[in-house]
């Protein structure tokens, strides 16, 4: 889903009380700024049930240059990440979220589960020809 078809969607939820797609560019731009407010202000946004945007920083380090194979020289750097809520990863796999057993399950004995079959080793990639 692309910001166009976002707006479309903001635009069809007719709870949200907006009108005109105008109206929704300006409603998502303005959630969106504040977000990116928040991240630069406080480190972080936390929205419950739909995820949290955080700054992760990364360390100096060293690298290589593809085309030479020089060994460069990374800066120490900052970052954006966002890490998805129990609302939302429930709504994008709901099995997952369904086979999570209670704590009585957990107790249970293992030994009555059947242990897993073993996979065949993976062939190896045949030779490229010249």
């Amino acid at each position: 889903m692309n910001k166009q078809e976002l707006i479309d969607a903001i635009l069809a939820n007719k709870e949200a009380g907006i009108e005109s797609k105008a109206a929704a560019g300006r409603a998502l731009d303005a959630v969106l700024d504040a977000i990116a407010a928040g991240v630069k202000k406080d480190g972080n946004v936390q929205l419950i049930g739909f995820g949290t945007f955080a700054v992760k920083e990364r360390a100096a380090r060293e690298g290589r240059n593809p085309l030479t194979g020089e060994k460069i020289k990374i800066k120490a750097s900052k970052t954006v990440s966002f890490k998805a809520g129990a609302a939302l990863k429930s709504s994008v796999a709901p099995k997952a979220a369904a086979k999570k057993a209670p704590a009585a399950a957990k107790a249970a004995p293992k030994a009555a589960a059947k242990p897993a079959a073993k996979k065949a080793p993976a062939k190896k990639a045949a030779a490229k020809k010249k």
